[in-house]
């Protein structure tokens, strides 16, 4: 068992969070139990998450995309899914903090930097929110999808609008299909983010990269995976990952 705040202080200045002007809450959003015997980890709030940590006793639940945004009606109304959510985890008495950008680009635990290292790209180097990378030899781009497949766990797009042969790689998880340039700056061969626009399809060509959409959910579930590790072996608590699978 642990105190709430000795566990949230640690990620705070481990994930770097004052380093960051993100559009949300980083660090705790709701406050809960103080002692804390076991935390789940997800991707993103739900109801669904909610009911699943209350059924084995969670004392705080810890994801990637939080409750509360910048983008939320102002004057602020308690209201619909937002009500049903928030009164799960007051009713039973559950913490949630969330980190978003800091869990994006953390250079260890990171979502990108585990997506590189999932795919065996070593000596990866930081762009951005992102990692670029360098496979050991030239690999066809259809190949790679089938490892990025296999590694991630998804089933994602390839837009192959680049060469059929790739070796450098950059990784921006996430809604981040519009951050294409970071990659044609960097020279990448390939390209691996989690969403795709309409009209981000066309640019790609026309820039003549590939893509591969690995999925927004998919794209970022390595990070909170890989944070569950360092909570567990830093603190005396039970760290379960609960898994809500989203095809987007």
């Amino acid at each position: 068992m642990a105190h709430r705040n000795e566990i949230l202080n640690f990620i705070n200045e481990y994930l770097n969070i004052s380093e960051f002007e993100d559009y949300c809450v980083n660090g705790l959003q709701v406050e809960g139990k103080e002692n804390i015997n076991r935390i789940v980890f997800g991707v993103s709030v739900s109801q669904r998450l909610f009911h699943e940590t209350a059924k084995i006793n969670g004392d705080m639940i810890i994801v990637h995309h939080g409750l509360f945004w910048k983008s939320d009606p102002i004057p602020f109304s308690l209201t619909g899914i937002l009500k049903k959510r928030l009164e799960l985890l007051i009713k039973n008495d559950i913490n949630l903090a969330a980190y978003h950008l800091p869990l994006d680009a953390h250079s260890e635990v990171g979502n990108n930097a585990q997506i590189m290292k999932k795919l065996e790209i070593n000596n990866f180097q930081q762009v951005d929110l992102g990692f670029l990378g360098k496979l050991n030899s030239k690999t066809h781009r259809d190949e790679f999808i089938k490892i990025v497949n296999s590694k991630i766990g998804t089933t994602a797009q390839l837009f192959p609008f680049g060469p059929e042969k790739i070796q450098h790689v950059l990784a921006v998880s996430g809604g981040s299909s519009s951050m294409y340039q970071l990659a044609v700056q960097n020279n990448a061969d390939i390209f691996i983010g989690g969403d795709i626009k309409e009209n981000i399809v066309r640019e790609l060509e026309e820039v003549g990269l590939n893509y591969i959409n690995a999925g927004h959910y998919n794209s970022e579930k390595l990070g909170v995976r890989a944070l569950s590790q360092i909570v567990r072996d830093k603190f005396d608590v039970i760290c379960d990952y609960i898994d809500i699978p989203n095809p987007v």
